[in-house]
């Protein structure tokens, strides 16, 4: 029969290896908090904190569920506008074939429109900014 060697467990870290440690003492209303926080951002206390004294703001804690519901929000009424921006064409379309359009009508169609596409937009960049800083 071979003999095992025993082995332990994952390679010790040689660089970036985390060997001090700080006892913090909270309140039981500070602990609540830092509790309610670590199971809603689905992250540990030890990195809460970690990332809140030693990065400061420079990441933000964000609430992933209200997030979630903030953005769904967002998409229902962005897709409200894009219906209504459907009708109004479909309208002028018929209108068009009445030959009862309105110079006055379509200027104003198109500004709503290049509005609408301008908030879009910035809609796309504001939320990869959004993205790109919760990937830190």
């Amino acid at each position: 029969m071979k003999s095992r060697t025993k082995q332990n467990g994952r390679p010790l870290l040689l660089k970036n290896r985390r060997s001090k440690k700080i006892d913090v003492r909270f309140t039981e209303e500070e602990y609540a908090l830092i509790t309610r926080l670590e199971q809603q951002l689905g992250m540990s206390k030890t990195d809460l904190v970690r990332i809140r004294v030693l990065e400061n703001s420079a990441n933000l804690l964000i609430n992933a569920s209200e997030m979630i519901r903030q953005l769904d929000s967002i998409g229902s009424e962005m897709n409200r506008t894009g219906n209504n921006i459907n009708q109004l064409a479909r309208h002028a379309n018929t209108l068009k074939k009445q030959h009862r359009l309105s110079p006055e009508i379509i200027e104003e169609n198109n500004s709503l429109l290049r509005q609408w596409t301008d908030i879009q937009l910035l809609l796309e960049v504001t939320l990869r900014k959004l993205i790109r800083m919760m990937g830190r």
